[in-house]
């Protein structure tokens, strides 16, 4: 066991037995300020956390394990997503309506679709992949649409058929073998397309699509909007 993990253990013992006898003293995390997450040397869905030198034992809610790296809830990861090692995981669910674990990301159709379900405390909701990607089950992410052929149409997702030629000397034919084509009336997007199938691309930053040089530009510079084309 690391020795810093077994003294942190030790110092939760010890805090515990102080409490329940009465002290007012309690022993102090390695650290005196800011907080703090260690991992339990044998249980993943448990952790030691210190803020500002108080050393407490928290617990991973249901569908939720520790890793360190946790963002999704209280310094917790999604089980599926964090490597417990040699700790011990109870992946017990704790269901409830539309929600296997209480915490989770699940697929809200069979088929091919932007929105998926996720839960918080049993509670399903509803969320909405960015424009042009779709929900993939496997990597619990949104992905490009093609990347699930035959489950999924791209050009169904995207709204755009990818022409099989473009001009030689075309604008669009300069990014070949991507070439880009301007979103009619979406001044922050353009359509790229990847081995024939569309990909729906957001600027982002802050920028427009100018539907002239087919790149996305700073504002500043007066790019041409694909609605102003």
């Amino acid at each position: 066991m690391n020795e810093n993990i077994f003294e942190l253990l030790l110092l939760v013992v010890i805090s515990e037995t102080a409490y329940s006898n009465g002290l007012q003293e309690a022993p102090h995390c390695p650290e005196s300020y800011g907080e703090q997450a260690y991992p339990h040397p044998e249980d993943c869905g448990s952790f030691f956390l210190c803020t500002n030198g108080t050393l407490t034992l928290e617990h991973c809610e249901n569908g939720l394990l520790f890793d360190g790296h946790g963002v999704v809830h209280n310094h917790c990861n999604y089980n599926w997503a964090v490597h417990c090692g040699e700790r011990r995981a109870d992946l017990t669910p704790i269901s409830s309506p539309g929600c296997e674990y209480q915490f989770g990301l699940y697929e809200n159709s069979d088929s091919c679709s932007t929105t998926y379900i996720k839960c918080i405390y049993g509670e399903p909701h509803i969320e909405t992949c960015i424009p042009g990607l779709v929900w993939d089950s496997k990597s619990h992410s949104c992905v490009w649409p093609d990347q699930l052929i035959p489950y999924c149409n791209p050009e169904a997702v995207v709204g755009f058929k990818c022409p099989q030629k473009v001009p030689k000397h075309s604008i669009a034919a300069k990014f070949w073998p991507f070439p880009r084509f301007a979103v009619p009336g979406d001044c922050g997007r353009l359509i790229t397309c990847v081995e024939g199938h569309p990909r729906l691309i957001t600027c982002g930053d802050g920028q427009l699509f100018d539907s002239v040089t087919l790149s996305c530009m700073d504002p500043k510079e007066y790019p041409l909007c694909a609605k102003e084309a």
